[in-house]
């Protein structure tokens, strides 16, 4: 259960509102948010564990300083890579306790992480690792989900990864291993579409078919990226990109079906010139814009 006094929206149909158009805010891009946002970008996302309290104890009080500032201007929301909810280790206090100092100080609109494990026996192996889709995660994920949030005293969010391997214990399919946690533990769902095509791509399913069968109710944000492709054809999550035709595809696809909400440009390596990866950005804008135009049109509402 959650901490006493903890709201939750009551809204069956969407529990997160959409707030337009976000992006993953690097350093290299401080500039163009301190003095006052860019008009493309309504919200940020950061990573949580870059202002956290290092291992000695100290605040980055530099990094967090500036954040506030642009907390000024524009919401954040916190997107974790250490949360380990997958992991057999025991959560974490320590990263619980500053994690919500950070989030106390902050205040994001969202707290995420990913439905992964990255270690186990207190070693950490720096990358998001799947899980066996059974019965018995489901369990194990939903019940440490519930702790976590009950730890922080407020919903999680949590991100499909891309995969690279499968369990031949597996039970279920990745969709449905993911929308039950999401039911069991009251979460919300980071809806990471580039994901989606990185694992429909590499584990031969199609990516319709995981994106009909999310709780589309509990998508509290939707990210896209680029991918690399390796010679062989596998592709790699790498964030290094720009967006492939096809995620844009599969984008426009979903919204159009399910409704806009907040979504956002994740761009890890390869950074270009602000001006280049704010091109996505409007052109996120343009897709919604279509799509709203579509849902206003009275030819399509005669068929509602």
């Amino acid at each position: 259960m959650l901490s006493p006094g903890v709201q939750l929206r009551a809204n069956p149909f969407r529990m997160f509102k959409n707030q337009g158009i976000g992006v993953g805010l690097k350093p290299e891009y401080y500039d163009h948010f301190l003095s006052g946002p860019p008009s493309s970008v309504q919200w940020v996302e950061v990573i949580s564990e870059n202002f956290l309290r290092w291992k000695n104890g100290i605040l980055a009080s530099e990094p967090i300083q500036t954040l506030e500032k642009i907390r000024s201007h524009l919401p954040v929301r916190m997107h974790g890579v250490s949360m380990s909810i997958g992991s057999t280790d025991p959560l974490c206090p320590d990263y619980f306790r500053n994690l919500k100092e950070i989030v106390g100080r902050i205040q994001p609109e969202i707290v995420s992480d990913h439905l992964c494990w990255i270690g186990v026996d207190g070693q950490n192996l720096h990358d998001l690792l799947p899980l066996p889709y059974t019965e018995e995660t489901v369990k194990w994920v939903s019940n440490r989900i519930l702790q976590a949030q009950d730890m922080l005293g407020r919903r999680l969010v949590f991100e499909n990864l891309s995969s690279y391997v499968e369990f031949e214990q597996s039970e279920m399919t990745e969709w449905e291993f993911v929308s039950e946690i999401a039911k069991r533990a009251d979460c919300g769902l980071l809806l990471d579409i580039n994901n989606v095509y990185v694992s429909g791509s590499n584990h031969k399913f199609n990516p319709l078919d995981y994106l009909k069968n999310v709780p589309h109710e509990r998508v509290a944000q939707i990210h896209l990226a680029g991918h690399s492709v390796k010679p062989d054809g596998f592709l790699i999550d790498t964030h290094s990109h720009p967006v492939c035709d096809d995620v844009w595809k599969l984008y426009q696809w979903y919204i159009q079906k399910y409704g806009v909400q907040s979504t956002m440009v994740e761009r890890d390596g390869n950074l270009p010139e602000w001006q280049e990866l704010e091109a996505e950005l409007i052109h996120i804008k343009k897709i919604q814009d279509v799509v709203n135009a579509r849902e206003q049109s009275p030819a399509v509402a005669a068929t509602i």
